[in-house]
C-alpha cells in the first residue's frame, strides 16, 4: 500500500518524463533540507517540548504532499503547493525554522502549468512570509530569502521542464516525419507495382484470351500465344523480385542520418558523413547499415557519451568503417548486440575489432572486402524487352 502511494502515475510529473532518474535524484536530495528543523532549534538552544511535537507531526504529512507533486496529477500540483504553504506556516509558528517548509514549496511551485503561476506563487509566498515575520518580530530578511531560493531554486526546474518538453516534441517530430516517410513511401511502392505490373497483366490478359480463341482453329498458334504468356509472366516475376530487393535494401546514408537524429535528440553529438560518389554494393550496404543501427542503439542506450563519430573509407577494395564514442567503455565482446554485429561482418568476409576500456569509450572498427561480395546486376538475368500490345494480334 505504501509503495502504490509513491508510484508516480501516468499523468505525472516523473511519468511523463522519458528519464526521470535526475528528477527523482534531485527530489530525494532536497528533502535533506529537512533536516535544519530538527537541527536548527537545537542550534539556538530552544526548548524541546514546544516545537518538536509539532514539527514531527508536520514532516510526514509535508512529505507526502512533496511526493505528491512528483507522482500525483500534474493537474494538481497547485493544490499540493498550497497545502505545503499551509503546513509551513503552521510549523513556523512553533519552529522558528519552518520557513524551510515555504522555500522548499516555492522550489516545486516551479512544476506549475506555467512560468506566471510559478512567479505569482513565488510572490504570495513571499508576502505570507513577510506577515508572519511581521507578526512574530522576525527580520524581515527570512521573507526575502524564502523568495531568491524559491526564484533560484525554481528556475533550474523550470529550464529543466522545457528542456524536457522541447526533447518531447523533438521526439512527436521524428515519429511524425517516419510516419509521413512510411506513408509516401507505401505511395512509391503501390505507384511503381501499378506501372511495374500494370501494362504486364493487360498483356497476359490480351494473349490469354486469344490463345482462348486459337485454341480449336489453330491450336500451334495457340501454344505459340501460351509461351509467350510463360514468358511475360515470368520477367514480370523477375522484376518484381528486383523492385522488392531494392525496396528491402537499408542505405547506409539514410541510417546515418536517422543515427544524428536520434543521437542528438538525446544529448550526443555525432559527427560523420560517407564520402560523396560512395557506391556500394547493396548485399554490403544493408548489412553495414544494421551494424550502424546496432552500434549507435548500444551509444543511446549504454555508453552514457557525450560525443560520438562515424567514419566510412574505401581503400583497396576494402571498405573500413569505424564508430566511436567518448562513454563509459567496458563494452561486452559477447553482449549488447555485438554477437550480431560480428555475425553480420563474418557474412560478409570482414572483421570487427573492438576497442572499450573502462571510462575511456568505446571504438568498432569494421573492415570489409567489396571485390568478392560484388553483386550481379539484375538486368543480366532479365528477358528481353516486351513486344507492345498491339502486336499480338
Amino acid at each position: 500500500m505504501l509503495m502504490r502511494l509513491f508510484t508516480p502515475r501516468p499523468d505525472s510529473l516523473l511519468g511523463q518524463l522519458r528519464s526521470p532518474l535526475y528528477m527523482r535524484w534531485q527530489a530525494g536530495l532536497s528533502l535533506f533540507a529537512l533536516v535544519a528543523l530538527f537541527q536548527g532549534p537545537m542550534t539556538l538552544k530552544r526548548e524541546v517540548g514546544p516545537w518538536l511535537l509539532p514539527t514531527l507531526l508536520a514532516v510526514p504529512v509535508f512529505v507526502y504532499l512533496y511526493s505528491r507533486v512528483y507522482v500525483g496529477p500534474r493537474r494538481r500540483v497547485e493544490w499540493c503547493v498550497a497545502a505545503m504553504v499551509a503546513v509551513g506556516l503552521a510549523t513556523w509558528v512553533y519552529n522558528p525554522f519552518g520557513f524551510i517548509l515555504l522555500v522548499l514549496a516555492a522550489v516545486v511551485s516551479a512544476f506549475s502549468a506555467s512560468w506566471r503561476r510559478w512567479l505569482a506563487s513565488v510572490a504570495l509566498m513571499g508576502v505570507l512570509a513577510l506577515g508572519k515575520a511581521w507578526l512574530s518580530g522576525e527580520p524581515p530578511s527570512v521573507a526575502l530569502w524564502v523568495v531568491m531560493s524559491g526564484l533560484f531554486g525554481g528556475f533550474g526546474n523550470v529550464a529543466y521542464m522545457y528542456s524536457a518538453r522541447k526533447d518531447a516534441e523533438l521526439r512527436l517530430s521524428q515519429t511524425e516525419v517516419r510516419r509521413l516517410a512510411i506513408l509516401a513511401e507505401r505511395e512509391r511502392i503501390g505507384r511503381d507495382l501499378h506501372d511495374l505490373l500494370g501494362h504486364t497483366l493487360s498483356l497476359v490478359a490480351l494473349k490469354s484470351e486469344l490463345a482462348k480463341r486459337l485454341a480449336l482453329d489453330d491450336p500451334a498458334r495457340a501454344q505459340c500465344e501460351m509461351a509467350e504468356v510463360e514468358r511475360v509472366a515470368r520477367h514480370a516475376l523477375t522484376e518484381v523480385r528486383a523492385a522488392v530487393t531494392g525496396m528491402r535494401r537499408s542505405d547506409l546514408v539514410a541510417e546515418l542520418t536517422s543515427a544524428r537524429l536520434m543521437l542528438e535528440a538525446c544529448g550526443v553529438a555525432l559527427d560523420g558523413n560517407v564520402p560523396a560518389g560512395t557506391e556500394l554494393p547493396g548485399a554490403v550496404e544493408a548489412p553495414l547499415a544494421l551494424v550502424l543501427r546496432e552500434a549507435v542503439t548500444n551509444i543511446h542506450r549504454h555508453a552514457r557519451a557525450s560525443r560520438a563519430a562515424v567514419s566510412v573509407s574505401i581503400e583497396d577494395d576494402m571498405l573500413q568503417m569505424h564508430i566511436s564514442d567518448n562513454g563509459r567503455g567496458g563494452l561486452s565482446a559477447h553482449g549488447n548486440g555485438v554477437s550480431g554485429m560480428r555475425e553480420r561482418v563474418r557474412a560478409l568476409g570482414g572483421t570487427l575489432a573492438i576497442e572499450s576500456p573502462p571510462r575511456r569509450g568505446t571504438v568498432l572498427s569494421i573492415r570489409v572486402p567489396l571485390a568478392r561480395t560484388d553483386e550481379a546486376p539484375v538486368e543480366a538475368t532479365a528477358a528481353p524487352a516486351l513486344p507492345a500490345v498491339g502486336s499480338a494480334a
